[in-house]
């Protein structure tokens, strides 16, 4: 198993449970199989640009959010507000909107 093929597997397995879904969940989403999605968190199976694609529109995120992280990626790292964004992808609407609520509180708060 390479560095890559780890790091890849265990960021999309960071991302598939923040969106709350099983592999299989996410394979059926994908339409992979469950299987080889667990063999990508593993870091067994290389992942093809087309599964990238599958996974990450899955997740509702962009490829960069599997791929930017990796080494040799570039080396500028997401803003916050990019790692939010990621991270909110995977709520359903009800969720993204008590978290605006929630963000837009603490933004007050610290403003005065």
């Amino acid at each position: 198993m390479s560095q890559i093929t780890k790091e890849l597997g265990e960021r999309l397995r960071a991302l598939r449970l923040a969106a709350g879904l099983t592999q299989e969940k996410l394979a059926e989403r994908a339409d992979v199989h469950a299987t080889y999605v667990g063999q990508l968190e593993r870091g067994e199976k290389n992942a093809t640009i087309e599964s990238v694609c599958k996974l990450t529109r899955a997740l509702g995120a962009d490829p960069s959010a599997l791929l930017a992280h990796l080494p040799g990626a570039a080396a500028t790292q997401p803003t916050p507000a990019e790692e939010i964004y990621q991270l909110i992808q995977g709520c359903t609407e009800a969720e993204q909107r008590e978290l605006l609520q929630l963000l837009t509180a603490i933004v007050k708060f610290k403003r005065g």
